[in-house]
């Protein structure tokens, strides 16, 4: 099955990263190299050069951003050749933006018809995890599935990509409903492992519903002394997914629609900023317009 892939692309080791962790998880994929290139952009050195042979300031403003669309087209053929290395059916694609990079990746999303946006991450976990970097935002209002790709992946995680499971939270939730079905359809002839963690606050009578496509959730208790309870559930399904080798992790959004936003403190955000696996974050079926 081919699927339609947006990957966004900075130059940065973590971006190649994900480039290569994409085309090991989707390889039948057609993607989009994409970068995001905000006006006026040019290095210091480049400014300086540009500077001694313009004096006229709209003029040298001009100069400023042809330069630096003509870096942002390399850059972005530049991550094509990554990809196309890697296996993939890639294209670059350069959008002009004045920043709000979660919203762009959103509209490209909706106008592309894409199934799948994949950002790296720059490694970033735990306390030093700051809500409102780029992945973040993007996660937070694509209408797509969104996945987040770690900086760097162990040796073992990397080896993980090409044939490991995927590891499915599950609470009974439309939003786990959601997860289950996007897994199903992206990662066709995986194995598909449905955990549920059980708890004070995830007890009650859905989490035992089996997913509609069918199938069994294999439950886990949350150890105590783990902190807030999204925590504790992410480091669990993180630890599951070390022991079971798998490939990634996917997770159901309990966003709010209108903003298609992560509430703070969810399973979902704990575990994209825990778990040290390409995870994927999934929207609730009725936040996919914007």
């Amino acid at each position: 099955m081919t699927i339609d892939v947006i990957v966004g692309y900075d130059g940065s080791p973590a971006s190649a990263v994900a480039i290569d962790a994409g085309a090991a998880l989707f390889p039948q994929a057609h993607v989009w190299i994409t970068h995001l290139w905000t006006p006026p952009f040019a290095s210091e050195s480049l400014r300086r050069r540009l500077w001694t042979g313009i004096a006229d300031i709209n003029s040298f403003i001009e100069a400023i951003e042809r330069e630096g669309e003509a870096d942002a087209r390399r850059l972005a053929e530049r991550g094509a050749r990554l990809a196309r290395t890697a296996g993939w059916n890639a294209e670059p694609l350069v959008r002009r933006t004045y920043g709000g990079e979660g919203l762009c990746f959103a509209q490209l999303a909706q106008d592309l018809d894409a199934d799948l946006v994949i950002v790296g991450s720059r490694g970033l976990g735990g306390a030093h995890a700051v809500l409102g970097s780029v992945s973040d935002m993007v996660v937070h209002y694509t209408p797509r599935p969104v996945l987040v790709v770690p900086h760097p992946l162990l040796t073992t995680e990397q080896a993980a990509l090409a044939g490991g499971p995927v590891l499915i939270g599950w609470d009974g939730s439309p939003g786990a409903e959601a997860a289950r079905a996007a897994a199903t359809r992206l990662f066709p002839g995986r194995d598909l492992i449905t955990v549920c963690v059980d708890g004070p606050e995830t007890a009650s009578p859905a989490d035992g519903r089996p997913p509609a496509q069918g199938g069994t959730v294999e439950r886990m208790e949350v150890a105590g002394g783990h902190g807030p309870h999204g925590r504790a559930v992410a480091q669990e399904l993180g630890a599951c997914a070390r022991s079971r080798s798998a490939a990634a992790l996917v997770v159901g959004s309990r966003g709010r629609s209108a903003a298609r936003e992560i509430l703070t403190g969810s399973v979902a955000m704990a575990t994209l900023h825990h778990a040290q696996r390409p995870v994927m974050v999934v929207p609730r079926p009725h936040e996919e317009s914007v």
